[in-house]
C-alpha cells in the first residue's frame, strides 16, 4: 500500500477513506474504519482475484467504497462515491428510497434488511435499530469483518450488472445467539447506475437476506448485552470496518 502524504497508508480497495481529501470529513464513529481484518479475510477467501484495471476490479472496488461511504460518514457533503442529489437504493424490487428516506429508515444494515415479515417473526427488526445498534449487532457478530467480492459482472458502465458474495464467520453473538464459527455468507445481484464519473446514481439489490440472518441465529439462546456493550464502548472496536 501507498503511504499519504499525511502518513496514513492507503486502503487498496476502496478510494476516498484516507488522505488530504479526507482531512475534514466527519466520520460517523469518530475516525475512519480500519478494513485491515477484513482485507485479510477478503485476499484469503475470494473466490475470483480480477486483473488490475479490469471492469470487474473497478466494479469491485466502487460497491466497497460506497459500503464504506453509507456506512461511516455522516456527512452527505462527504460522499464521493455516489450523487447525493440523485442517489436512491432500492431492495428485491422494492421502491426507491432517497437519502431522506434511507435517513428515516435509520441507516446502517435497516435499508439493506428491510422486511415484509409480521414483528413477531423479525431476527432483526430494521423499524427498531438505528444506524449505531446496527452497526455494533453486526460488528459484534463478525469481528473480523463482512467481507464482499464481485464474482461476475454481466453489464458495464452507465448501467452495471454484477453478482456479488457477501461473507463471513460467526464467532461473536447476534441478537441473543451464541457464535457458531460457521461461516455465514449469501449471494445477490446489483444494478448500478453511474454516471461518467463513475459516481453511483442509483442502486438495486436482490437477494435473500434469511440466508444471512439464518446463520446467525442458530447458535444456542444467551444473553449477549455485555458483548454487545463492549463493542459499542470500545474505541477500536467501533471504527472497525
Amino acid at each position: 500500500m501507498q503511504a499519504t502524504m499525511s502518513g496514513v497508508e492507503e486502503d487498496k480497495y476502496r478510494s476516498y477513506l484516507h488522505g488530504e481529501g479526507e482531512l475534514n470529513t466527519t466520520w460517523r464513529w469518530g475516525g475512519p474504519p480500519n478494513y485491515d481484518d477484513v482485507n485479510k479475510l477478503f485476499e484469503e477467501e475470494r473466490t475470483k482475484v480480477w486483473p488490475p484495471g479490469s471492469l470487474e476490479e473497478q466494479v469491485q472496488n466502487l460497491i466497497k467504497t460506497w459500503e464504506m461511504e453509507v456506512f461511516h460518514k455522516a456527512s452527505l457533503h462527504d460522499f464521493k462515491s455516489l450523487d447525493v442529489n440523485k442517489y436512491t437504493l432500492s431492495l428485491n424490487g422494492r421502491k426507491d428510497l432517497n437519502m431522506m428516506d434511507i435517513k428515516k429508515l435509520g441507516g446502517g444494515y435497516n435499508p439493506q434488511l428491510q422486511t415484509s415479515l409480521p414483528e413477531e417473526h423479525r431476527i432483526y427488526d430494521p423499524e427498531k435499530e438505528t444506524a449505531e445498534s446496527s452497526h455494533r449487532a453486526f460488528l459484534t457478530a463478525f469481528p473480523r469483518g463482512f467481507a464482499l467480492e464481485v464474482v461476475k459482472v454481466y453489464a458495464g458502465p452507465p448501467e452495471i450488472v454484477c453478482k456479488f458474495r457477501h461473507w463471513g464467520y460467526s464467532e461473536g453473538p447476534f441478537k441473543g445467539h451464541a457464535p457458531t464459527g460457521e461461516l455465514v455468507e449469501f449471494y445477490g445481484i446489483a444494478i448500478i447506475q453511474v454516471d461518467e464519473n463513475m459516481r453511483i446514481g442509483g442502486v438495486e439489490f436482490f437477494y435473500e437476506r434469511g440466508e444471512l440472518l439464518g446463520g446467525l441465529v442458530k447458535g444456542a439462546a444467551i444473553d449477549d448485552t455485555s458483548a454487545q456493550e463492549a463493542a459499542s464502548s470500545c474505541p477500536i472496536l467501533r471504527n472497525t470496518g
